[in-house]
């Protein structure tokens, strides 16, 4: 499972500026667990890297500021059994939050006009369907 792991396009975070830290897990696993350390801690550095394009890094910073401490991102896994599976998936959090914390703003909506027949229908139908119902208020009948 060695780097790099591609974010998007041609752009990824090669295996030298990730850090691994391992732990005991909670997560399921029966006796074996107790000995093994299947926890995954993935950190990244991302006020530092130089892996990242600027304009990428400074959009990942300002989107990810809740979830960095001083500058570093952390995920963690501890979903599977083993540490290999549980790296796998440490991994694949760590690029899927960078791709979305890099991707460029949507585009603006602009705001367009109701066109004036569909304004003119929905009056006349308005109209139309108040008429109806007047119509069946028992005033006028004898």
């Amino acid at each position: 499972m060695p780097g790099p792991y591609v974010i998007r396009g041609s752009v990824s975070l090669p295996e030298a500026e990730l850090m691994w830290r391992f732990s005991r897990s909670s997560g399921p696993g029966g006796q074996h667990v107790n000995t093994s350390d299947s926890q995954v801690e993935l950190r990244f550095d991302l006020a530092s890297t130089t892996s990242l394009p600027e304009v990428w890094k400074a959009r990942a910073l300002d989107r990810l500021s809740a979830r960095l401490v001083d500058g570093v991102l952390s995920v963690r896994a501890s979903d599977h059994r083993s540490q290999w599976r549980n790296r796998e998936t440490a991994a694949t959090r760590l690029a899927s939050l960078l791709a979305e914390a890099t991707a460029p703003p949507p585009k603006q909506r602009r705001p367009t006009r109701i066109p004036r027949g569909i304004n003119e229908r929905r009056l006349r139908e308005k109209k139309q369907r108040s008429e109806r119902k007047r119509g069946r208020s028992g005033r006028d009948w004898g």
